[in-house]
């Protein structure tokens, strides 16, 4: 009984979404009401409900903070960078789509984290004319690379937990990663068919060779790198030329005219890193900081610089805010139940039962619990802080290789949060045509069943 009053908050929000009876903001409420009996029964003695909920309220509300911000920032960048209304139509091809999507988008969230890679390439598609479900999917694409996200908090998080070296880890997570990567080249041919672009035996090649680019750049570099800036490095030079084969300049100084934005908010997002101990807002000791060097920060002083440049400049920065607020509260609501749910020990009780009794076969939930973790919670931060020490412990009792489990978790975690509930609700909000999560996920199936496959093909072939 205990179980099934613990499970009925997912249950009910994955069905609310699921048959389309409720949009992304409303599912999440019922799924927060029917939560707090499910706390009720699951938190240890001598914490009381009202306390645990104030608790973690804050702490949820701080943690949505900071992809809230980095997301406005974004679109205020993009406001920023966006060409003016009479400029040409720049219309869907498979060059541009491919290009915007996995590398360009892959490396924004390198470089910015927090979904921020989606976020600017859904506006690109939009801009395309290309909308939908469709267009949420194609923008998921560039959320691929999330371990590597933002410079690698959440692996950084994961490793501690765990109680490994994090470059470690992490060269052994890009395996399966790059296999998925690779594998993704007809599921994106796939979704720019549906998109209404047909891509060209020529083309498929040219994607499939940059994709086995990027998958063998992420493996190999972790020979030479520190973890922190492999993706930026490995996407940064695919996504060069992506973009170069998409809208070839016509010289050098009209290349570098189009591309000096994104390459000051990368200089100065890269030299925010550099800033020894920085001040920062840190009212939770067990959360990470807010610090004045933080992504978003630098993201809104670069898009306001860039926003004064303009003479319409205020109306487009107003127009970019008024944009962010339904996303933004989505993922206010979606952080809020995962830290509820986190915190109050529900996650922990339902991976338990899942593979409590299951002997070895217990070892192949490790990838499909780290999926939902990363699904449920929204981020690889909340993933690893939800179920990675019970996994790395999961792996200590099945006799794995003591970077195994915590490798294939941060994989299969990272990868769920790049579809999770709280990151498609954000971009559907975002996109405002009516498309529901349920629409996307169904496109993202083949590309879930991947997850599961190259996280079990490196279990059994790594163990």
């Amino acid at each position: 009984m205990t179980l099934l009053l613990q499970a009925a908050p997912l249950l009910a929000l994955l069905a609310l979404l699921g048959t389309g009876r409720a949009g992304p903001l409303a599912a999440c409420g019922v799924a927060l009401a029917l939560a707090l009996p499910a706390i009720a029964v699951s938190l240890p003695d001598g914490v009381t409900l009202l306390g645990f909920l104030g608790g973690a309220t804050l702490r949820a509300a701080f943690l949505a903070l900071q992809p809230m911000a980095v997301v406005a920032g974004g679109l205020l960048f993009h406001a920023a960078v966006q060409p003016a209304a009479d400029a040409a139509e720049r219309l869907p091809t498979a060059q541009r789509i491919f290009a915007v999507t996995l590398p360009m988008g892959c490396f924004l969230e390198s470089v910015t984290g927090f979904a921020v890679g989606a976020v600017f390439a859904l506006a690109a598609l939009r801009a395309m004319g290309v909308g939908g479900a469709v267009a949420v999917a194609l923008s998921l694409q560039g959320l691929v690379m999330v371990p590597w996200g933002g410079l690698g908090p959440g692996t950084s998080l994961g490793a501690v937990l765990a109680g490994v070296p994090a470059q470690d880890a992490v060269a052994l997570s890009a395996w399966p990663n790059a296999g998925w990567i690779i594998a993704l080249a007809p599921i994106l041919w796939w979704l720019q068919d549906r998109a209404g672009v047909v891509v060209s035996g020529r083309e498929k090649m040219m994607q499939a060779l940059m994709l086995t680019v990027l998958a063998l750049l992420l493996v190999a570099l972790h020979w030479v790198l520190p973890f922190e800036v492999i993706g930026v490095v490995a996407s940064g030079g695919v996504t060069i030329w992506a973009l170069w084969r998409a809208d070839p300049p016509r010289d050098l100084v009209a290349a570098l005219r189009m591309s000096w934005p994104y390459l000051l908010l990368t200089l100065c997002l890269l030299g925010a890193r550099l800033v020894p101990n920085p001040p920062a807002l840190h009212p939770f000791p067990e959360l990470p900081a807010f610090p004045i060097t933080h992504v978003a920060v630098v993201l809104w002083l670069v898009s306001a610089s860039l926003l004064l440049a303009r003479g319409d400049g205020l109306a487009r920065g107003l127009a970019a805010l008024r944009r962010a607020q339904r996303p933004a509260l989505a993922m206010l609501l979606y952080v809020t139940l995962g830290r509820w749910l986190a915190g109050s020990g529900i996650a922990l009780a339902l991976a338990t039962a899942l593979i409590e009794g299951k002997g070895d076969l217990a070892a192949y939930a490790i990838t499909p619990l780290g999926f939902a973790s990363g699904m449920i919670t929204g981020s690889n931060v909340g993933a690893n802080a939800a179920l990675m020490p019970v996994q790395a412990a999961l792996g200590q009792v099945l006799g794995l290789p003591v970077l195994l489990a915590p490798a294939l978790h941060n994989f299969a975690g990272a990868a769920g949060a790049g579809m999770s509930i709280a990151g498609t609700a954000m971009l559907c909000a975002l996109l405002a045509d009516g498309t529901r999560p349920v629409q996307v996920w169904r496109l993202m199936l083949p590309s879930m069943a991947l997850v599961m496959l190259f996280g079990t093909l490196a279990l059994v072939f790594m163990r």
